[in-house]
Order: structure tokens, then sequence, then C-alpha cells
């Protein structure tokens, strides 16, 4: 939790993002993950100042809980003084303890927030899906309470000005950004129009932007002219010794002598190989998005 310190922007942990979503798909299937097309709703997570602080907090977890689909999960929530944002303690169940810092006592509308990413957590747990190391597994919870349809409220979080700064989770506001998009583009759906925080619209435009540029790189038939000329080059030399540096393709031979190429989904990042003989449609196997591609 950054307050009023610096906040981190860019995109440093993309490579772990981008694995997670596709950690995603493989372990939920394509059909799990399109059961989550609604996102959380701001009405049912809204927390006013009248509102009793540990009703209302229990009342947003049991909504966290339903949204993931975890109907024998009862959270139990509290506070005190601590360094992070929260923390949950991770048992076998049905109960999960989970607290607050003190902070959100006078910041109630961040409350959502906190607990999108604890319950996450609980919902991870529940599947035995971890990255290893704690920093990449923190990274695997924000990426997959985003793209489950929470992580909005963690984006919603981040405030910056000249005096004060805010921002929860550990993914910067513009990854944050970027894994919305790559939901919305997905599901059709804008989370742009529920942000309270001028930043946050920020740093989803700018992630948008780079979640396009996902679908613009060769051999996909969006790829823009400089991509597709790199592209013409790289093969003309293939299968040489390594890969071409600084792109996300690669070439190789197969055992009939024929060239093949490999390139991340723009969806889930799973790894395609088609052969390499012009126009080719490919769908990917783990997320089921059809791809058209001039290899």
């Amino acid at each position: 939790m950054a307050d009023d310190g610096p906040v981190e922007h860019g995109y440093p942990h993309l490579d772990t993002v981008r694995d997670a979503i596709t950690a995603l798909y493989k372990r939920l299937s394509y059909d799990t993950v399109q059961t989550f097309a609604t996102s959380v709703a701001p009405v049912d997570v809204a927390f006013g100042d009248t509102d009793d602080l540990h009703l209302g907090a229990q009342r947003v977890a049991r909504e966290m809980v339903r949204h993931y689909r975890l109907p024998d999960a009862r959270p139990i929530i509290s506070f005190r003084e601590m360094t992070h944002a929260a923390n949950v303690e991770l048992t076998a169940g049905p109960e999960y303890f989970i607290e607050l810092n003190d902070r959100f006592r006078t910041h109630r509308r961040d409350i959502g927030a906190a607990l999108a990413h604890e319950v996450m957590h609980v919902y991870l747990h529940r599947l035995d899906l971890s990255f290893p190391g704690t920093r990449e597994n923190e990274i695997l919870t924000d990426t997959a309470a985003t793209y489950l349809g929470a992580g909005w409220l963690l984006l919603d979080a981040y405030r910056e000005d000249a005096a004060s700064s805010q921002k929860l989770g550990y993914l910067t506001p513009e990854e944050f950004g970027y894994v919305l998009a790559k939901r919305a583009l997905v599901f059709g759906e804008d989370p742009s129009v529920w942000f309270t925080s001028p930043q946050a619209y920020t740093a989803y435009v700018k992630g948008m932007a780079q979640a396009r540029r996902d679908e613009q790189q060769p051999p996909l038939t969006a790829a823009g002219w400089a991509g597709r000329r790199r592209y013409a080059h790289d093969r003309r030399h293939a299968p040489g010794p390594g890969s071409p540096s600084g792109v996300p393709y690669a070439f190789s031979g197969d055992q009939g002598g024929s060239l093949r190429v490999s390139f991340p989904c723009p969806t889930c990042h799973q790894r395609i190989r088609v052969p390499v003989r012009g126009r080719v449609r490919a769908r990917c196997s783990l997320c089921r998005t059809v791809l058209e591609c001039d290899t």
C-alpha cells in the first residue's frame, strides 16, 4: 500500500501479469472464465460514512465471496494497525480471518478494493493456484481479481496529486489498467464508467493502449507496416541460430523441414505454433480466440 509515498508507474511486472492470465485460463478453463462476464457492481460494495463499520465490512466481504462463487467461505473481518493494507489467514476454512488496516476506518470507500484482493487469496488457495515467490504470488492475486471482475476497485483506489498519493495492490496503475483492458476486450465491458478517480481513468486508457498493441504484433494481420517489415526480414533468415531478439515470435523447423512460427495469443498469452505459409487462421486451444495471421 502506497500511502503518501511514491507510486511506481509503467509495466515492470508485465511478463508476470501475462503469465498470470495464462495460468487462470489453464486452471479455470475457458468456460469457467466466461462465468465472470459481469463485474462487481458499484452499488453492491458501496460503503457510506454512516454505515456501521464492522457490519458494512462483513457485507462487502460477503459480496466478494458471492462474486467469486465461494458459498462455503465465511470471512471474519477485523481492523488493526499494520504496514500493509490487509492480510488474510489461509486455512482449510470455512472461516477465514481477514485483517484490514486501521486507516480503512476513515477510508471506507476503499474497503471493497482491499477485500477484492484478500478474498481472491482465498479463491486461489481453494484452487491450489500460486506462483513461486511472495511478490509473484501477489501479482497473480491482483491480476486474477482484476480479470475476474473485482479488481476495478483496486485501480479506482489509486489517487495521486501534488500533495498526496494512495495506491492499493502490487500492480502499477497502468498494469491494473492493462488487465482491465484485456478483460474489457474479452467481455465487451467498459469499467471506466465506474471510476471515481480521474487518475484511475488515465491509467486505464494507457493500459488499453498497451493491450491493443498485443493485438498488433506480427504475424497477426493487424500488425503495422514496421512490424510486418521486420517480420519479413526475420522470416527470410529463419530458422537461423537463436530467435530474433525484441520480438514476440520465434521460428523453428518441423520434422519435415517446413518452417513454423510461434507467438503468444493476444488474449490469454499461451503460445500458438502455426506453419509459415501466408494467410492462416489459427484458433487458440486455451481461450478459443480465432486469430487472423499472415505468416
